[in-house]
């Protein structure tokens, strides 16, 4: 692996939550102010992705007391807590800058009909255990030819399925015969 890669892969977080154009997310970021740490809370629309690996940030877009304010977070930085998504918002850009010029209600973005906001996340790091170095000795193995190696396979047992057959039965039944009365007549006033 590449030294400059090898580097990064040790920063990245394990689990990186999915993000998407559009979404309406809650960021909690750490916040250090003097020698007191707390976590602040961001809430707004991701308006773009950009970037990849170590470098992977996202721009969230709010109002703030009728300003608009962007903060864009490195998605794997230690000070980004985690990001709860609010809202599964229907986006057909890749870059949402034109709810920049919006005030109110067409600055939001549409909701996908049906979505359900679920905490899907993706394993980026795995651990991986190192292996031990294999000695000169442990390659060498001694060949038997095949005759003289009878080794049995363990038996393995074939299960025949069950299959459950069902059968529908229908019953005939006697159609019942309605008479129908004669429709009487109304007398024409003259």
């Amino acid at each position: 692996m590449d030294i400059i890669k090898s580097i990064e892969h040790e920063h990245l977080k394990e689990k990186v939550p999915v993000l998407d154009v559009g979404n309406t997310v809650r960021v909690h970021v750490k916040i250090k102010e003097g020698n007191r740490e707390r976590i602040q809370v961001f809430e707004g629309i991701i308006i773009k992705k950009q970037g990849g690996g170590i470098n992977e940030t996202f721009t969230v877009r709010k109002i703030s007391y009728g300003v608009g304010v962007e903060k864009t977070f490195l998605l794997h930085s230690p000070m980004v807590e985690k990001v709860e998504v609010v809202r599964v918002g229907k986006a057909r850009r890749a870059k949402l800058f034109y709810l920049r010029d919006r005030v109110g209600k067409s600055a939001r973005t549409r909701e996908k009909v049906g979505a359900r906001i679920e905490t899907k996340e993706v394993t980026i790091k795995e651990n991986l255990e190192e292996e031990e170095p294999v000695s000169a000795d442990a390659e060498v193995e001694e060949t038997t030819p095949a005759s003289d190696a009878k080794e049995e396979a363990p038996a393995v047992k074939e299960e025949n399925p069950v299959v459950e057959e069902t059968v529908d039965t229908v019953t005939e039944e006697p159609a019942v015969e309605v008479k129908e009365e004669p429709a009487k007549e109304e007398k024409k006033e003259d």
